[in-house]
């Protein structure tokens, strides 16, 4: 004889009635906040379009495509394209290339944004502010070519400033983009000066949050200015650093074509080559799309193993995170 468990059919109605009460809270809140979600759609689009649709073109690299023939009609291979790359005596050239710019920029071009942000954050001026904040965007609105051509004027033309300067020193001429052990150093300077000034905002926003009660009662304890942005500003905006140092090690492989590009030549080559450029050689100017798809698969799946050790590891010492 079966047994009517009261209390477990009571027990599953509340489960059920609770859920019905949280889909139509969800509903409630969606439709009012219905704008908000029409402002995100364009993003949506945006990333569906042109990141995750994209992702189906990954079966190239598995196969010897033929833009003739199409995906369904080409050839599979395996992992025959990865074989090739990991076997070429480029490959060690290219990744020692790519990871020594990478390291660099994480060394020397990440930390910028954030003392900017900090020496922004000291000004008393609100004017002076705005203004030197105006003065450091400007470069970001820029293109590279605009960038490495205003360099290549100073540094570069016979007649250019920087030439004229070492000659009135009584030094001989000499190219910059020509010389292989200044290429690294250039391609460092000029990305902090074209991109930190943006980079800042993110800072300055993450400041902006700081509670000033906090500053008050820390000059009131006798705490000086370098104690109060030890103590005080920098704890409070290390998730934002965290949170974009762990993005960034995600892109330690992608460095960005057009840049490297502009600054590629055949006398600095052996340095300045880097996967980026070597997918255009390989894919556009070779036509050899299954390989050069290969090369890219190989950067995202490094990008993402970094992008996961990376935000495991800020779990570990108490921070969220972004997964």
């Amino acid at each position: 004889m079966a047994v009517y468990n009261h209390s477990s059919d009571t027990e599953s109605k509340r489960i059920r009635t609770a859920s019905a009460v949280r889909k139509r809270s969800m509903l409630r809140k969606m439709v009012m906040d219905r704008w908000l979600y029409v402002m995100l759609l364009p993003g949506v689009i945006y990333f569906l379009l042109f990141k995750y649709v994209p992702m189906g073109g990954i079966v190239v690299a598995f196969q010897d495509y033929s833009p003739f023939q199409g995906i369904t009609g080409s050839k599979w291979v395996g992992v025959k394209h990865f074989e090739r790359l990991f076997t070429d005596p480029t490959f060690f050239m290219l990744l020692k290339n790519t990871l020594l710019l990478s390291l660099m920029n994480l060394a020397f071009v990440f930390p910028m944004p954030i003392i900017i942000a900090l020496m922004l954050n000291e000004m008393r001026s609100a004017k002076y502010k705005r203004i030197v904040q105006t003065m450091i965007y400007i470069p970001h609105f820029m293109s590279w070519v605009i960038v490495v051509g205003i360099f290549y004027v100073i540094f570069e033309t016979q007649d250019g400033v920087f030439q004229g300067i070492i000659t009135s020193m009584g030094m001989e001429k000499f190219t910059i983009m020509m010389d292989p052990d200044l290429l690294r150093p250039t391609y460092i300077l000029q990305s902090i000066w074209k991109e930190t000034g943006w980079n800042t905002i993110i800072y300055l926003a993450a400041l902006a949050g700081v509670d000033p009660q906090l500053y008050e009662a820390a000059r009131m304890d006798g705490a000086g200015r370098m104690r109060q942005l030890w103590h005080i500003t920098l704890p409070s905006i290390r998730s934002t650093i965290i949170i974009l140092f762990i993005l960034k090690i995600g892109d330690i492989l992608e460095l960005g074509f057009d840049h490297m590009f502009l600054l590629l030549n055949s006398l600095n080559r052996e340095v300045a080559e880097i996967f980026d450029t070597y997918v255009y050689t390989a894919g556009i100017i070779q036509g050899t799309f299954s390989y050069s798809t290969a090369v890219g698969v190989f950067k995202s799946f490094v990008g993402l193993v970094l992008l996961l050790i990376a935000n495991k590891l800020s779990q570990k010492f108490g921070e969220e995170g972004i997964i």
